[in-house]
């Protein structure tokens, strides 16, 4: 027992600190629905000198036109509508089965590679970064050839995802490398189906480049406890196995649509409010007499000569302008995504200014695209060098989003063959790479036994 590494081991990095609540915003934004209304006394603000009753009202008829959330889930849906492309090189055939196998099966809980990365993704887009954490199965005794480590499945790596709440603390070396992580992550737990109670647990693990430690701590108890150590899987390569998918700031679509979207809500819901209200007109009495009479549904009222009776209502040329500028601020909120084309009703654009703002879209997917690639690949290559394979391993794909575009891609294929460049090799990769981009959906296995065709058939047609 530890009782005081739960205060060292808890301690914050700065940047974490501050960005703690704002992550938590980005969530309530990007989900909408019952959560954000949980949270909206964050987001709906009171008028000056507004009642408490009034507010109140107003927080319980709360509504959210959830636009940034669409967007972030359209770009998710079209960046992976086709799977990235694993290529592997390399006369090894257990590491293109593991490599196969870990495609259909990255985290031991039978999620595909592609439906991984689609959720790191979405963390990305929603709070700047999600992270990867590498590791491999432990072993009751140390495997003494790599067939024993295959049979008890101590190489079979798997990786887990980290969203960017889970990293409280860290460092970094000069060139950006992780030196230490901490990990938190803490959930509800019940001893058994009899106990009636839950508690809460929380567990912290550290990793650096060698060793990790898992530190546990129960609901209501003081102490800290050790439950688990040693070196993890990439030890020997010096490496945390922490691996990050971040946006740069001018992609972080959330974080560019969080105030127009705020903006759009607390306006949105005034807007309705008002509305409302106007739906119940008061009644006006012109008269010259003292008034004490009750007016109701169930009552009668009775005029003199001279009296009139009326109802107040609203002009409108305010609603109007309301109007118009939620529209304006919807309209805004798909520009900042580079997405003005689907902003529901158009603007008035000519057919060129339509189709800049297109190409605009497909560029910052493809530089989602990139980003995808550069992290798979660097997952990927730390997993085959800890397993110490001998083979090489590239990552392609996520550059078209519409199936007319594959017919381009192979008009260009055709186009360079034709030019006669005597180099098998070009041979060899072109062709792979078309026939994995028509085939981007079968198995990884089915991928590495058409590579191997081809590169039989172009060493036949040397020989």
């Amino acid at each position: 027992m530890l009782k005081n590494i739960a205060h060292e081991i808890d301690s914050e990095h700065p940047d974490y600190a501050v960005r703690k609540r704002l992550l938590r915003q980005y969530r309530d934004l990007y989900v909408g629905g019952e959560q954000f209304r949980a949270h909206s006394t964050e987001y709906l603000l009171r008028r000056q000198k507004e009642p408490l009753e009034v507010y109140g009202e107003r927080l319980a008829r709360v509504f959210y036109e959830n636009y940034i959330g669409s967007i972030v889930d359209w770009y998710v849906a079209t960046l992976f509508r086709r799977e990235p492309l694993l290529i592997v090189e390399g006369k090894d055939p257990g590491a293109k089965s593991f490599v196969a196998k870990f495609s259909e099966d990255c985290d031991r809980r039978g999620t595909s590679l592609t439906d991984f990365y689609r959720q790191a993704m979405l963390d990305s887009l929603v709070c700047g970064a999600s992270y990867i954490l590498v590791d491999f199965p432990r072993a009751s005794k140390q495997p003494q050839s790599r067939a024993e480590e295959n049979e008890m499945g101590t190489s079979s790596a798997y990786v887990s995802h980290c969203p960017p709440e889970m990293l409280i603390n860290w460092s970094v070396d000069d060139r950006g490398d992780f030196d230490w992580v901490v990990l938190k992550n803490s959930q509800l737990r019940k001893r058994s189906f009899r106990t009636a109670e839950w508690s809460r647990v929380t567990q912290w693990t550290h990793f650096d480049r060698e060793r990790f430690e898992v530190y546990q701590q129960l609901e209501g108890e003081a102490d800290t406890h050790l439950i688990d150590s040693g070196t993890h899987g990439l030890a020997h390569l010096g490496q945390v196995p922490l691996f990050d998918l971040r946006m740069p700031e001018g992609l972080w679509l959330m974080n560019r649509g969080a105030l127009l979207q705020l903006e759009h809500f607390n306006k949105s819901n005034a807007l309705g409010w008002a509305l409302s209200q106007g739906l119940f007109a008061q009644p006006v009495i012109y008269s010259e007499r003292e008034w004490s009479q009750i007016i109701g549904d169930s009552y009668y009222i009775q005029l003199g000569p001279q009296d009139k009776f009326g109802w107040t209502e609203p002009a409108g040329n305010v609603y109007q302008i309301a109007a118009d500028n939620l529209k304006r601020l919807q309209h805004e909120i798909y520009r900042v995504s580079y997405l003005q084309h689907l902003a529901g009703e158009p603007m008035v654009q000519s057919g060129l200014s339509k189709l800049r703002d297109y190409a605009i879209t497909q560029e910052v997917l493809r530089a989602f695209g990139d980003a995808v690639k550069d992290s798979l690949k660097r997952v990927l290559r730390a997993i085959i060098a800890a397993r110490q394979d001998d083979i090489s391993i590239d990552v392609s794909g996520l550059e078209e989003f519409d199936i007319a575009d594959f017919s381009g891609e192979l008009e260009d294929a055709r186009h360079l063959l034709s030019l006669g460049i005597a180099s098998p090799t070009l041979k060899q990769q072109v062709y792979k790479k078309v026939a994995f981009k028509y085939l981007s959906d079968v198995r990884q296995e089915v991928k590495d036994r058409i590579a191997g065709e081809i590169d039989s058939a172009s060493d036949a047609t040397d020989t």
